[in-house]
């Protein structure tokens, strides 16, 4: 059952009033300074009051929903959601005139502000939140992994997009109009006949199209080049450094969405950069952004936890492990009524512990995750059950890995099936401490986090590595033994350790995940290109083209 929206007496009614956005803002740091209860009370005391703060208060309530994935408060969202819909489109008819697609010059979309009864800046104001509101209800509707949701979100997607893109080109247009009128003083006449749109209203408006704006041409951006080609073609463009450019325009604005678009660059250089590695970029450059980000906003959100997580996400990355830890840690203990941002924390807590070879902590951080967390439990099992194993309790370890299959519920998802074959695999032989850790390196290798390990504790990992004689093993011990001395910069250790011969080659080469060891060794010890394995020629990349190539060689053997 839906939600009663605002009556007209309602909206009319507000007798006080206020500067909506700043208080909007106000609403979005208090958000962030972990006063979530403050900012809902705050927005829901001045919802109707205007569209803007009606938007606030139908954002608290969207993130509540994804913070929680709970039925009744993604409901309560799209409610909420839609209420805000209506109450931007009763005055000016946003969808009528988006759909008539009808070109204004300036000059007539001032009249027809004017004769509406609302300002240039209002309706404006209003089309973006509309487009807000739809993105939010695309990402509701992906929630639901069904492919009728899938195809509606996307259609949803697509009209914001259009309405992002003729708001960011209306605002553009009116912003050098004011330019122009202010650069010449003769033509102020009849300034006083029309509602002409301040410098300062447009740079807010123009930060707040430029939040959603960029961050669609930054997510496009990252599609795989191969689906790139067909989004185009659907209209969605994916110009990263246009994105970048806009979410940094967005995050210095005085809009409700600046603190967002902050976070939004936060989370690219701190965690999409370093992982994906996008156009072989260094991520150096990246990190120095995120600290300048991190120093600018300190004083003003001195008790936030998300900027506390990235802060550890920054020492993470700069090997400082021990302060990372430290970091999430607080982060941890601020987020106290926030659940999603307790279990990233405790996500980063599992895996600093990793690297440190603490798998004690690890292991408690994962098996919370497992037993609280909705994404993927199965995946967290198969973390929990090799900490555990590699702490020493390996009769745990073997109930936990007994669960992974139970666990099991994404079957075309390539993480879940990983760790079910590896955890199949373990349970059987059955597994021993110095495996157990084996299989954290592997994963620490797969998710491009040895790099962030110290000397010693890669040293340390190369002495269990070594005393491991498994033969069905040999092949990813000598890979993981490469990378490590790649690591450590012994380059010559490492190309010869990667070019050692699997005693068991062609059984390793039954499974889908083994055929990747040996050309993911020549992949990680050469930087040299045109290495030859098995009579053909690789290629120096990334590990998922090589993981493509080396499935295509083996399907095409002689």
């Amino acid at each position: 059952m839906q939600r009663p929206g605002p009556s007209p007496d309602t909206l009319r009614g507000a007798a006080e009033r206020i500067d909506d956005a700043e208080l909007a803002l106000q609403g979005i740091n208090l958000l962030l300074n972990n006063g979530f209860r403050e900012s809902d009370e705050l927005f829901r005391k001045y919802r109707y009051h205007s569209p803007l703060m009606s938007f606030g208060a139908s954002f608290v309530s969207f993130l509540n929903a994804m913070m929680t994935f709970e039925e009744e408060k993604m409901q309560m969202a799209c409610d909420d959601l839609r209420i805000t819909e209506r109450m931007c489109e009763s005055d000016i008819g946003v969808i009528e005139t988006i759909k008539n697609k009808i070109k204004r010059s300036v000059s007539t979309l001032s009249m027809d502000s004017q004769s509406s009864g609302v300002t240039e800046v209002d309706r404006l104001q209003r089309q973006i939140i509309v487009a807000d509101c739809q993105v939010y209800l695309a990402v509701l509707s992906f929630v639901k992994q069904e492919i009728s949701a899938y195809i509606k979100g996307g259609w949803i997607l697509r009209k914001a997009w259009k309405m992002y893109n003729k708001c960011h080109s209306d605002i553009s247009i009116l912003q050098e109009s004011y330019q122009r009128r202010a650069s010449s003083s003769s033509d102020q006449v009849n300034d006083n006949a029309l509602v002409r749109p301040t410098a300062e209203a447009l740079g807010r408006l123009k930060g707040s199209v430029s939040f959603g704006y960029g961050l669609f041409h930054l997510c496009i951006s990252m599609v795989p080049p191969n689906l790139l080609k067909i989004i185009n073609l659907l209209g969605f463009p994916g110009d990263r450094l246009q994105g970048l450019s806009s979410l940094t325009y967005a995050s210095e604005s005085k809009d409700m969405k600046a603190p967002l678009a902050t976070l939004a660059l936060l989370w690219y250089h701190t965690v999409v950069l370093p992982f994906f590695a996008l156009d072989g970029s260094d991520t150096r450059e990246g990190l120095m952004e995120a600290k300048a980000i991190l120093r600018e906003k300190e004083a003003v959100y001195p008790s936030s936890s998300l900027f506390m997580f990235f802060k550890g996400r920054v020492q993470r990355l700069e090997c400082q492990i021990n302060s990372a830890l430290n970091s999430f840690n607080d982060a941890l203990e601020l987020a106290t009524d926030q659940r999603e941002i307790q279990h990233v924390c405790l996500y980063e807590i599992g895996w600093c512990s990793m690297i440190e070879m603490n798998f004690i902590d690890a292991y408690k951080s994962f098996e919370r995750l497992k037993n609280e967390s909705r994404w993927s439990q199965c995946y967290y099992a198969y973390l929990t059950g090799v900490c555990q194993g590699a702490a020493g309790d390996l009769e745990g370890a073997i109930g936990v890995f007994r669960d992974v299959q139970k666990l099991f519920k994404r079957k075309n998802n390539q993480i879940e099936q990983f760790a079910v074959k590896k955890a199949e695999k373990l349970r059987r032989m059955p597994p021993t401490k110095d495996l157990c850790i084996l299989a954290t390196i592997e994963v620490l290798y797969l998710w491009k986090a040895l790099s962030n390990c110290s000397s010693t504790k890669l040293q340390l990992m190369s002495q269990v590595l070594q005393g491991i004689d498994d033969v069905s093993f040999a092949g990813l011990k000598n890979l993981l033994l490469g990378s490590i001395h790649k690591c450590l910069g012994n380059r010559r250790d490492a190309v010869q350790v990667c070019r050692c011969p699997c005693p068991r080659a062609k059984l390793l080469l039954r499974a889908t995940f083994d055929v990747l060891i040996s050309p993911l060794g020549y992949s990680s010890s050469s930087s040299l290109p045109g290495t030859r394995w098995a009579g053909r020629l690789i290629p120096t990349c990334s590990r998922m083209p090589v993981m493509s190539w080396a499935v295509s060689c083996w399907r095409n053997r002689r």
